[in-house]
């Protein structure tokens, strides 16, 4: 769920179009199992359904994220808590991360900036942990217009803008391979692996 879709009032388009995947309508925050992996989404609107800590949402992630406990988690929601693009960090989903964090979660996907970047495994201060840290990676290359990076942030691995294209992403029973593929005509790519905690 992006921040355009509630530029109409309760996102019906967003709701209508995808029906009963996108969860409740109130909520726009749910889990399921896909193979060895348990997948968060996450509402990172905010001001729409509060990320706060002790907010209803974080507390059903929480709650969620005990009650499924797996060798390899997923979440993805919009707003990236860690950026080098021109929206940059943004600290109302540090609930998420906090939360994701504390459960030994390995990998989070976002969108809102009109660019790819990957970051290195780290903690919610942004230290480098190789051992607990999540690795993050944005992928806002769906086709809208592209903008430029402002300030590189700490454990920023791989920034590209200027090439539209998607990920393609492989989850193993233990691990995760990812790679960026460019829209025809393009060079750029970025690929690797992770393993689960």
């Amino acid at each position: 769920m992006g921040n355009h879709e509630y530029q109409t009032a309760g996102a019906p388009g967003y709701y209508g179009y995808f029906g009963a995947a996108a969860g409740d309508p109130a909520k726009g925050y749910y889990s399921y199992n896909m193979g060895a992996w348990h997948v968060v989404v996450l509402n990172s609107n905010c001001t729409i359904v509060s990320c706060a800590a002790g907010s209803t949402q974080e507390q059903w992630l929480r709650a969620d994220l005990a009650a499924n406990p797996t060798t390899c988690t997923l979440a993805y929601w919009h707003h990236p808590r860690f950026s080098s693009g021109g929206h940059g960090n943004d600290t109302t989903v540090a609930p998420f991360w906090q939360a994701l964090y504390d459960t030994n979660a390995d990998l989070v996907l976002n969108g809102h900036e009109h660019e790819y970047e990957r970051f290195a495994p780290q903690n919610p201060s942004a230290v480098a942990d190789t051992a607990r840290g999540i690795r993050e990676l944005i992928v806002g290359t769906g086709g809208k217009n592209e903008t430029a990076f402002g300030t590189v942030q700490a454990n920023s691995e791989v920034r590209m803008t200027g090439t539209f294209g998607v990920l393609k992403l492989t989850l193993r029973a233990t691990g995760y391979d990812w790679q960026f593929l460019p829209e025809a005509g393009k060079t750029f790519t970025d690929s690797g692996s992770g393993v689960c905690h």
